[in-house]
């Protein structure tokens, strides 16, 4: 098989899935290990992917959002394991925050025996909040519909009148010394305001987002509590030296 031939089914591949793991792609295209790694390099090198431990991720453009459908089907199984382990930081009563979002989401069948009070700007947790009969709040304002979420400035207006014991958010971009971003800085806003009302602040990302940035900044890293997987050490530890933040891997 041509190198360009090989090329075009990884970027395929990347496409539909968001990360793929190194295994896969030798599985798939069926050639050496060596010849894929080389792939990967020059991949990178023309800034179409980058490199993570195990394997590749999309490269992110700054000003760029997947929509919720894109999101919903990538890093499917880190997701559901990130979402586990954030409901273990949630107490009995607690008062909630619950970012829009697919990670966010799967928190939602751990919630149902805490007897938590849920505020939330993501129109798809909605139903099965209500199928829980979970305790649940929605933030008014603008509907964003790439994303299903609730965001604009009477969305901010409506979560400052909030207090909570913990806020658990989406994130796009995650890097030790630019921060905090997400593409949409509407939904940078509510995101920043979530954080200064809330107790503790827990970030939930698969480890693609790692050393990314996009758009609108968010917050600095220091002072939250990131959530992620182990399938990029290189990038948890530089987060681990440059920066205050607490990461908790999977």
């Amino acid at each position: 098989m041509l190198t360009t031939e090989r090329h075009e089914i990884i970027l395929s591949l990347l496409k539909q899935q968001g990360i793929v793991k190194l295994q896969d792609l030798v599985d798939h295209i069926q050639a050496s290990e060596s010849t894929i790694r080389r792939d990967l390099v020059q991949l990178e090198e023309l800034n179409y992917l980058k490199r993570v431990h195990g394997g590749a991720s999309l490269l992110q453009r700054k000003g760029m959002e997947p929509t919720i459908m894109e999101k919903k089907n990538k890093a499917i199984s880190e997701k559901k394991l990130i979402a586990r382990l954030a409901s273990s930081f949630i107490e009995n009563d607690d008062c909630i925050y619950l970012d829009a979002g697919t990670t966010t989401f799967e928190m939602i069948p751990y919630l149902k025996d805490k007897n938590v009070t849920v505020l939330t700007n993501g129109l798809m947790h909605i139903q099965k909040l209500i199928e829980l009969e979970i305790n649940t709040l929605i933030v008014g304002g603008s509907i964003k519909f790439s994303t299903n979420a609730v965001v604009g400035s009477k969305a901010v207006q409506f979560l400052s009148n909030y207090r909570f014991d913990k806020c658990f958010l989406g994130m796009n971009g995650i890097h030790p010394e630019l921060g905090l971003t997400t593409p949409d800085p509407e939904e940078a806003l509510l995101k920043k305001m979530a954080i200064s009302l809330s107790s503790e602040s827990y970030v939930l990302a698969d480890s693609s987002k790692l050393n990314e940035v996009t758009f609108a900044k968010v917050a600095d890293v220091s002072g939250t509590i990131l959530l992620t997987d182990n399938n990029n050490e290189e990038a948890v530890e530089q987060l681990l030296k440059n920066s205050k933040i607490k990461v908790v891997t999977i």
